[in-house]
This record gives structure tokens, sequence and C-alpha cells, in this order.
């Protein structure tokens, strides 16, 4: 599929040397953007943008326009795959994402179906073929899927939830109809990424956004062990080269040393973790991602500077960190702000790289 002329990312997920820290934003294509807003309007619904290869092409590409990004990320949705897996999905205005029908039994579950990823999923693979075809080599793209347990909770629970009752009640009282769940969602994932992977995604990444949810024993039973399933599942080599995989748990600071264990090229952490310890437990093993608070792009520009050069100093020298945000950026953000941080990422990160 031709040459990669910035492979800076790839090079710092596997720990090779690179030039400057690479970077690229959770969520870049997003409602902060104009021109995002103006296709999300165009389409009339966001599953019709999900689901319509070219216009997640278009906006996938859109912050590529803007900033000098190291990377774009296939713009798509973790909850596809329960939708290909048979189950109704429902986005409305400013509520987000719901299944009127939610899992609570063992005939829920084992009516689910095992979704071909060229079939169900075609739409998806279609979005990668394009993107690669449109980045024309200039950066790699990434793709992703959520982990099985942050699927379940929404699968579960019929959409968000603040406490997680029929979840975390399944995982308690019914454990083993909670593993059968998991053990599902891990074999639909693990083909769902192995199908990006053959479409053109040069990089993978699990996002498990509710991990965090979990005590220390539960979060290795029921979020990590199908995570390393997973990554001991994917096809790693495409292009004649190693595919990085990235694992991130949103509150997952306290497991670092457990996800380097998984066999991933890369942990993202979040902004409660502090890089310098998080390099100090897990920097010898593997990449780290992250890791400035979201909410930093709401301060002027000579202070984003600051907590962006704050992040480079607390990993210090040398290859192996992706800077990004520690969560996806939020829809109020200006993008005059994320030009600053892209930036001072780039030129304060050279000194580093000597």
């Amino acid at each position: 599929m031709g040459e990669l002329r910035n492979d800076r990312l790839l090079r710092a997920l596997l720990r090779e040397p690179v030039d400057r820290t690479p970077v690229w934003i959770m969520r870049q294509a997003g409602r902060y953007l104009p021109e995002y807003r103006e296709t999300r309007q165009r389409a009339g619904s966001f599953l019709t943008l999900c689901s319509t290869p070219e216009l997640a092409c278009e906006v996938t590409l859109q912050p590529l326009a803007r900033f000098p990004l190291d990377a774009a990320i296939l713009f798509s949705d973790i909850l596809t795959v329960p939708a290909a897996m048979g189950m109704e999905l429902k986005f409305t205005e400013g509520e987000g994402p719901s299944f009127p029908g939610p899992l609570r039994s063992a005939a829920d579950v084992e009516g689910l179906g095992s979704p071909d990823p060229e079939v169900e999923l075609r739409y998806v693979m279609d979005a990668v073929r394009l993107v690669r075809r449109e980045l024309d080599g200039a950066v790699p793209l990434i793709g992703f899927a959520g982990s099985p347990w942050t699927l379940a909770t929404y699968m579960i629970e019929g959409g968000s939830s603040s406490h997680y009752r029929f979840t975390k009640g399944m995982m308690f009282a019914e454990p083993r109809l909670m593993h059968r769940l998991l053990e599902r969602l891990a074999d639909s994932v693990c083909a769902y990424l192995n199908a990006q992977i053959r479409a053109g995604a040069q990089a993978v990444m699990l996002f498990d956004t509710w991990g965090g949810l979990l005590g220390a024993r539960d979060y290795e039973d029921f979020s990590l062990q199908y995570m390393t399933r997973i990554v001991a599942g994917l096809e790693r080599r495409a292009d004649e080269r190693q595919v990085p995989v990235t694992l991130f748990t949103k509150g997952g600071g306290a497991w670092l040393e457990q996800m380097a264990d998984s066999g991933c090229d890369a942990v993202g952490i979040d902004w409660t973790v502090d890089m310098g310890d998080a390099r100090r437990r897990i920097g010898h093993k593997v990449a780290i991602q992250g890791n400035l608070d979201p909410c930093a792009l709401y301060a002027p520009p000579e202070r984003i500077r600051e907590e962006v050069a704050g992040v480079l100093a607390g990993y210090g020298m040398g290859s192996g960190h992706v800077f990004n945000l520690g969560h996806g950026i939020q829809p109020f953000v200006d993008p005059a702000q994320l030009a600053v941080l892209v930036d001072a990422v780039h030129a304060l990160s050279e000194p580093y790289h000597q």
C-alpha cells in the first residue's frame, strides 16, 4: 500500500529510536471540530456516519488536515461489535448509545451471534481500506475495539450507567455466565481487530473504558485476562512490519505491571498516573501512551505548553513514549488549543531524542 513516510508512531510503540515524540489524540475526529459537526449533520445520524465508509473516512482525515498529527485513528464506535452480534443499537441525541434489549439471562448470552467481520462489519473494513488509500502513506492508521469487559457493561446495562447494578450483579451472582459472555466477546473482538489489520490498520488499540470500576482481583479475572487472550490471538505483522498493540484501562493505574505482562507493546495511562512513576514501573518492558488531562486544553497557550513540557520531562530521555491525552478530547475544546499542544509536543520533545 505504499511506503510509510512518517513512521514515528510505530517506532515509538516498539521503543525504537525516533527524532521526536509522536502525538495523536483520543477522539481526535470529533465534535470539537466544526468540519466534523458539518459532516455529522449531513449524515443525519451518528450511526449513519459510522456505517458509511466514505463519511467515516472523511471525518477520520479531518484532524490530519488541520494538525501535524503522527497518526490517524479510524472513526468508528466500540459498540459496532455488540450490534454485529445481533443486539439492537440506538444513539439518542444528548443521551448517547443504548441497547433496548439488554442481556440479562443465559438465553440472552447464548442468543448472540458470532459475526464475520467482512460480512456484518464490512462497512468498518471498507472504511479502513478507504482511509489507507487516502492517507497514501502519510501517517499510520490506528484501528481499535472496546475491551470485552467494557462492551459487556453496555450490553448488560442497556447503555451508560452510574451504578453498574446489573453488570456487577451478574459478575458476583453468576460469574460463570459473565465469563461465558466475556469469552464470546473476546473471540469476536479478536476476529474484528484481525480483520482491521488485514484491511490496513497498522497499529491497534483496546479501549477498556470501564475496567477501572473493578477491584484488583476482579480486574484480572474479568477484564485483563480477556484482553490478554485477544492480544495472544492477534496477527502481529502486516506490510512486512510489526503491528503494535496498545492496552488502555481508564483508571487502571494500579495494574500497570499486570497490563505490561499481557503481551502488548504499549500501555495507555490516564492523567491520574505520574508519567515518571509509570516509566519506572513498566518502561523497561513496554511503551507508554499518555497522559495530559484533557481539561488542560481549556488553559491559555503558555499553560498548555507548560503542561506538555511536564509530561515530556516526566518520561525523560529516549523513545517509547507516545504523547496523548489521558482520555478523549472534550467537545468544547477550541481547535486552536489543540494546535498549540501538537506544536509544543514536537518542538519540546526533540532534546529528549538526541
